[in-house]
């Protein structure tokens, strides 16, 4: 394949996160509005630029009232830093198909190099003749390296939230014409 432009299909993809809560459980959640500019050879992604910018204040944990404070000057701050974005800088093949992506991660103000692993998942034909590629990645941050500090002390000794989120990201995209 050539390297072509592709647009997410946003019914079949997903932007999701986990983190630690009490020290003992864990807290799922996702973003529900996001949008991605991906020029790519989903073959051989080592020359593909990607883009991606999250909508924080679409942030859903399945708690409203979590999701509130997530979106608050403890957290996220979303009316101050309404977007959460990541460029690309280098990709490198790691074995076929699995890649290290690296790029600028830009949250609350803060930009910092963070690398995802990410495999092509495979490519093929939906009914319509429309050409599809799908793509995995996976990987963690420190939601402190970000000034994403708020936390409150146990009485049992930790803390409420852990500092590392881990991400969990399906791409089904089109071959734009």
């Amino acid at each position: 394949m050539a390297k072509s432009k592709w647009t997410v299909d946003f019914t079949h993809s997903s932007i999701d996160f986990t983190i630690k809560h009490m020290m003992i459980a864990k807290v799922r959640g996702t973003f529900n509005t996001y949008e991605a500019d991906i020029e790519a050879d989903p073959e051989d992604l080592t020359s593909a630029s990607i883009q991606v910018t999250v909508d924080l204040s679409s942030i859903d944990t399945r708690n409203a009232d979590r999701d509130t404070h997530l979106r608050s000057s403890d957290f996220f701050d979303a009316e101050q830093h309404p977007k959460m974005t990541f460029q690309s800088t280098e990709i490198v093949k790691k074995s076929d198909g699995d890649y290290a992506v690296t790029g600028n991660l830009n949250i609350h103000g803060v930009s910092r190099p963070e690398t995802f692993a990410v495999s092509f998942e495979g490519a093929g034909k939906d009914p319509w003749g429309n050409e599809k590629a799908g793509f995995s990645a996976i990987g963690s941050i420190k939601r402190s390296d970000y000034g994403l500090t708020y936390n409150a002390v146990l009485e049992t000794g930790g803390v409420m939230i852990g500092d590392e989120v881990k991400i969990s990201i399906e791409i089904e995209a089109g071959k734009q014409a």
